[in-house]
């Protein structure tokens, strides 16, 4: 198949992908599409970039135009879940694209925006509700909606969901989800936690993959710089400063880090903004907006954007700061190269993170190019953090706006509480 209207979509959406410039499926969407409108349930494996939304969302909602009708008060016919708030805005502005001119209704629920609101919202019912975790759980504990009726279920980014720790959350909200109904499952990587969760909530699903895991995209030209921890900084304007007017995304590892960053860039000159953890829903939004529209060139992020920004423009992503988990190094560089795209992705490695770039190299199953500096021979000894103490169990806790802060775990009710609120 080589393009959309051999696919044996309904004509509203073929017109609608026409309107959008787009007439060729790509490979993630030529295998899926037609087992998705056969009902079939759908284990998708894909790098970030390669179009998964449309991937699901296109038979998606050509089953809703088949099944005609109003929704009930508070219910929903499909739920997409999603790990991040960018990502849920992504997801449905791409659904909103294909059901305009249609009776197609997308509704979004995430944290950090009014929930009065959104429970109004939802006193309508939807077609589909596309929804962080956590905030669905909140919706669904004050009777605000009805999912019984829901005979679609979409989980994207699923192994975030897992890292981020929402299975707890899905255990919570699968039970209350209609049935006979068709699952698709999309993820950039394979753990075997997803294998287990594959095979709790899929019927005999149909397995598509277009690229191995920890694969980048083919047009991604990628390159490390071995410096000192100082020099971070200024290598970081020279690379800006060669190509001013193109959009960068600079991964920085902690939400403390990207503000400071985004304000020195700032003061030197650069048109930058930041986006993490502390910042505000309506702040992050804005900042993503100034992004794709080109006001903001520079955008300091943590991995909190790594899956939640679909810029085609983003022409550089460098890691200021290599990330703990190789995966996310895929995910981060997937913010280039898109839609058939070239990009550059630029890392910067000091000796406290050798061992990261050989986790990622090995991930990938390739050697970096070096750009400059000199890889350390032999094993680096860290730097301690912070003054001495008696030892205590620590564990990590994901900070599931940004992803990027540790602190010791509080009781398990707690934890799962605060997940809900930040997503």
């Amino acid at each position: 198949m080589f393009d959309f209207d051999m696919l044996g979509l309904a004509p509203a959406l073929t017109s609608a992908l026409k309107r959008a410039g787009l007439s060729q499926p790509t490979p993630i969407q030529n295998q899926a599409i037609p087992l998705a409108l056969a009902g079939d349930d759908i284990l998708g494996l894909a790098q970030t970039g390669t179009g998964k939304t449309l991937a699901f969302g296109l038979p998606l909602v050509d089953h809703l135009l088949a099944q005609p009708g109003k929704p009930e008060p508070k219910t929903v016919k499909a739920l997409i879940l999603a790990p991040t708030r960018e990502l849920v805005n992504q997801i449905a502005d791409s659904l909103r694209v294909l059901t305009t001119g249609t009776k197609v209704r997308v509704v979004t629920v995430v944290g950090g925006q009014s929930i009065n609101k959104q429970i109004e919202v939802l006193k309508r019912g939807t077609d589909v509700l596309v929804a962080t975790p956590g905030r669905l759980i909140d919706l669904m504990d004050r009777g605000s909606v009805n999912l019984s009726t829901v005979r679609h279920l979409v989980l994207d980014e699923a192994d975030q969901m897992l890292d981020l720790g929402f299975i707890h959350a899905l255990r919570k909200i699968a039970p209350r989800l209609g049935t006979p109904r068709q699952t698709m499952l999309f993820s950039a990587t394979m753990p075997k936690q997803m294998e287990e969760l594959s095979r709790a909530y899929l019927t005999n699903p149909k397995k598509v993959q277009v690229s191995p895991p920890g694969k980048a995209a083919d047009k991604v030209t990628q390159s490390v710089h071995f410096l000192d921890r100082a020099r971070k900084p200024e290598k970081l304007r020279e690379i800006l400063a060669r190509d001013l007017g193109a959009l960068t995304l600079v991964f920085s590892r902690t939400k403390h880090g990207a503000e400071k960053l985004m304000k020195d860039l700032v003061a030197d000159g650069f048109n930058a903004a930041s986006i993490h953890g502390n910042k505000s829903q309506g702040q992050r939004d804005r900042a993503i907006k100034a992004f794709r529209d080109g006001t903001v060139t520079v955008l300091v992020a943590t991995d909190v954007a790594a899956r939640g920004i679909d810029i085609p423009g983003v022409a550089y992503v460098i890691n200021y700061d290599l990330p703990e988990v190789p995966d996310n190094y895929v995910h981060r560089i997937g913010r280039t190269a898109r839609a058939g795209r070239e990009g550059e992705a630029i890392a910067f490695c000091t000796p406290e993170e050798a061992d990261q770039l050989r986790d990622i190299e090995k991930l990938m199953k390739i050697e970096i190019p070096v750009a400059s500096g000199h890889a350390p021979r032999g094993p680096v000894e860290k730097p301690a953090r912070g003054r001495p103490g008696p030892k205590r169990h620590r564990g990590p806790k994901p900070d599931f706006a940004g992803g990027e802060k540790k602190a010791a775990p509080a009781n398990n009710n707690r934890q799962r509480q605060r997940r809900r609120r930040a997503a």
